[in-house]
């Protein structure tokens, strides 16, 4: 992400996703850490497990694998037009237009939660709050399966994709200790790495995924 001192108006996310599309799955789409993800999830869930794929965006790669492992695949995001696109590419899922803020589901219920990058975009007591209602929809056992971009940063504004938006995160550190102390569970496996996005208007990125597990 590049910081920029020209000041134009932050658009929301729904905007930002709204404007980017299907460009953003050709940038991000061969993520690798990505992908080695969603591998370890679907080697440890039977078929027809359910799972919430939280800022689903075109539903690719992230539900299309699901679904092709044999889950049951709930998306959410807050852009309308990745809900139509990810609709027409993943027609084995089920896409609803939601914030994670605003998304209810029963305490217990998904076997695993995907959560790539959703959190970014809102404020840290936000993006807090919202891993511990992710931590709160799985079912014992179930897996939280996330990635961000770790940076101690509160509302910053930055150019991304040649678009102005406000963001925050967490260190490390301290997103490692809101999934264990926060939300209670276990971490079995986190990794930071370095990505370019296939697009040259969105520089290289750290990237922190993380694999969790709500004790059985």
């Amino acid at each position: 992400m590049d910081h920029d001192d020209a000041h134009v108006r932050p658009v929301s996310a729904a905007e930002l996703f709204d404007g980017l599309g299907v460009e953003y799955e050709h940038a991000f789409v061969r993520l690798p850490a990505q992908l080695e993800a969603i591998e370890w999830l679907t080697a440890r869930l039977g078929a027809g497990a359910r799972v919430l794929d939280v800022g689903s965006g075109t539903g690719r790669p992230v539900a299309d694998l699901l679904v092709r492992a044999g889950c049951e695949v709930t998306g959410i995001d807050v852009s309308g037009e990745m809900v139509a696109l990810a609709g027409a590419q993943v027609p084995g899922a089920g896409f609803e237009q939601c914030d994670v803020r605003a998304f209810d589901a029963p305490e217990g219920h998904f076997d695993a939660v995907c959560a790539f990058f959703p959190l970014l975009m809102m404020s840290r007591a936000e993006a807090a709050d919202a891993l511990k209602r992710m931590a709160g929809w799985l079912a014992p056992g179930g897996f939280l399966v996330t990635a961000t971009v770790p940076a101690d940063v509160e509302d910053a504004e930055i150019v991304w994709m040649e678009r102005t938006v406000k963001v925050s995160s967490f260190s490390a550190e301290e997103y490692l200790r809101l999934q264990r102390e926060d939300c209670g569970l276990d971490v079995l496996h986190h990794a930071v790495s370095v990505f370019a996005p296939d697009d040259d208007r969105a520089a290289p990125e750290e990237h922190l995924f993380t694999y969790a597990r709500r004790p059985a």
